[in-house]
């Protein structure tokens, strides 16, 4: 019944949305100057005292969601949280800006000295790690409207092969390592260009984008949280920092019963079952194991950040300046002067050509320098990843995974130690 009202909500927040942006009816405005509309993608500057109010929203949700999980151990409670971060930090204040997007400021501030990252921004990119870090990732919870608005969608979940599942997972690890090198020399911030949820909040993005987000939805109805676990950069950093989460979301209440119904009502392959019944391997196998996938570490992180640095010119096409420059080259190629805003804009500012190739110099010499570690990051995390899969921990009770479980609180509907606990505080007397 919960969630049918919440789906009822949410499409009112849709129509509602879509009433507002219906307001501003007309175009914008094409300057014949040369303006091009600039790479990162945000909203109108707000007052200072709201940007605020809503770090102390973002704070207030992150603290109810903890007590629901931890406390409360309610779904119920976690759906309606979710409508509200929804409503709030989606469709009011559509997107922006989300601890998602502020990997990208962080980066930009940490190698450009002439930028200066708000305080808000900072504080969105370390709130919702520093609950994680005490209490799980309770901002995948309830905290974040884009898992809100898939974790209300996921009507008929099916879970995939761990095979595939795996493979898709290496997805968010190459996007952070991009978003971080695009933002750091200052090119892009795709994170937020590419976000195909923030369309639907604004009602203003391009076709691609909007059909994208259709499709991710649409995708969630059968495999939950498609976004979260295949695509979102943040993820990955929430993801280690709730692996050493000091208080983290319990499956059961009281001792674990081993009835498996946890793991199979789980569309996450987030719990991690009992061992008790496997059998055992041998310690020289382990080890051999665990010794081999430790030597490779140091292989892949090299091999990564050769690769990476190899491509290094071709990924710095990223920056505006190289792209213009690409476009000045293809002039002189063709004879045909080129049509573009970034063209038209170069020639009517006096800026020679000597100026551009100096300056696309010192971007390729920054992506030379960035774009290994890039590499280097991709292949210490397959290593350190496949490390981890060849440790064997033996567990007596079925556990939430600390790095994958979203803290969504399914599992609790499916506990029958959890189920008989609620019939008897409900009891009376």
């Amino acid at each position: 019944m919960e969630k049918k009202l919440a789906y009822i909500i949410l499409i009112i927040l849709l129509g509602y949305n879509s009433i507002l942006n219906s307001q501003q009816r007309f175009p914008k405005p094409e300057f014949e100057s040369g303006y091009t509309y600039p790479e990162y993608q945000v909203t109108e500057p707000r007052n200072p005292v709201l940007e605020y109010m809503d770090v102390f929203v973002l704070v207030l949700a992150l603290s109810i969601t903890t007590h629901i999980t931890l406390k409360k151990r309610s779904r119920k409670y976690v759906i309606w949280i979710s409508v509200f971060t929804l409503a709030y930090f989606g469709f009011y204040r559509q997107g922006c800006i989300c601890p998602i997007g502020a990997i990208q400021n962080v980066s930009l501030a940490l190698f450009n000295e002439s930028y200066a990252i708000p305080l808000t921004a900072l504080l969105f990119f370390l709130i919702p790690l520093v609950f994680a870090l005490l209490y799980g990732r309770q901002f995948c919870a309830g905290a974040c409207p884009l898992g809100a608005i898939q974790e209300l969608t996921g009507i008929y979940p099916v879970r995939i092969p761990r095979s595939v599942e795996v493979f898709l997972s290496s997805v968010p690890y190459i996007y952070l390592a991009l978003a971080i090198l695009f933002a750091a020399t200052d090119s892009h911030f795709i994170i937020c260009k590419y976000d195909p949820f923030v369309g639907l909040f604004r009602l203003n993005a391009s076709a691609t984008m909007v059909v994208f987000g259709i499709l991710l939805l649409l995708a969630g109805l059968f495999v939950n949280r498609p976004y979260c676990r295949f695509l979102c950069p943040y993820g990955v950093l929430l993801g280690w920092f709730s692996r050493f989460s000091g208080k983290h979301l319990t499956i059961t209440p009281a001792e674990c019963i081993n009835c498996k119904l946890c793991e199979d009502s789980c569309p996450y392959n987030a719990i991690l079952p009992s061992t008790t019944d496997e059998p055992k391997e041998k310690n020289i196998t382990s080890r051999s194991r665990f010794l081999l996938f430790l030597v490779l570490i140091p292989v892949f992180t090299v091999t990564g950040s050769l690769i990476t640095g190899y491509f290094s010119d071709d990924l710095s096409i990223v920056h505006r300046d190289v792209r213009l420059l690409n476009e000045i080259r293809a002039e002189e190629l063709n004879g045909i002067p080129s049509t573009s805003q970034q063209a038209i804009k170069f020639r009517e500012s006096g800026e020679t050509l000597n100026e551009l190739y100096g300056r696309e110099e010192i971007i390729k010499t920054r992506y030379r320098k960035g774009a290994p570690w890039a590499g280097a990051f991709l292949g210490l995390s397959l290593g350190a990843g496949l490390l981890s899969l060849s440790v064997r921990v033996e567990r007596r009770d079925y556990l939430p995974n600390k790095g994958k479980c979203f803290s969504c609180a399914r599992c609790f509907e499916y506990c029958p130690v959890h189920i008989d606990k609620i019939k008897k505080n409900e009891q009376p007397g």
